[in-house]
């Protein structure tokens, strides 16, 4: 008998070996891919956000609503006129005090730049952006000699009526 229990513990002996080295093996194998996956997701390999990722928060906007204007524009014949309502995008509160204060100038030199034109140059879209882009640089002339400019960046019209 002794020789029937010893034959079946020699064969086991192999078995058992292999089923080791196959765990260990696996758990290896788990063990690599575990750190694989800790070692991607540490700080070692993380890429940089670009300068993208936290966009800056864009500053509110500050518009100068002015009243609107009507004004008789040069026509041959008939008696036409241009009734115009603008805002003036500016930067900061001081050029808004700025503006506030010269109102009476600004308009004055509004009226006199829009009187002097023909209604048929007047009706395009290409027309009204040039018109505001004089607008633009006429308003930001210095109001005084030695004077800075103003700092209107942008007019858009509200209202904008050719009769």
């Amino acid at each position: 008998m002794a020789t029937s229990s010893s034959l079946p513990t020699a064969a086991a002996a192999p078995r058992s070996s292999k089923l080791l080295i196959g765990l260990l093996a696996l758990t290896s194998l788990a063990a690599l891919a575990g750190g694989g996956y800790a070692l991607s997701r540490s700080s070692l390999f993380a890429q940089e956000a670009p300068a993208a990722a936290a966009p800056k928060p864009m500053p509110k906007p500050i518009f100068v609503t002015l009243e609107p204007l009507t004004v008789n524009v040069q026509s041959e014949g008939r008696s036409r006129f241009l009734h115009i309502g603008m805002a003036l995008k500016v930067n900061d509160e001081q050029a808004k005090a700025q503006l506030v204060e010269f109102m009476p100038e600004l308009r004055s030199r509004l009226l006199l730049l829009l009187s002097n034109r023909q209604p048929e140059t007047l009706l395009s879209t290409q027309d009204k952006a040039r018109l505001a882009e004089e607008i633009r640089t006429e308003l930001n002339r210095p109001l005084s000699p030695g004077a800075p400019p103003q700092a209107i960046a942008g007019v858009s019209f509200n209202t904008f009526v050719v009769q």
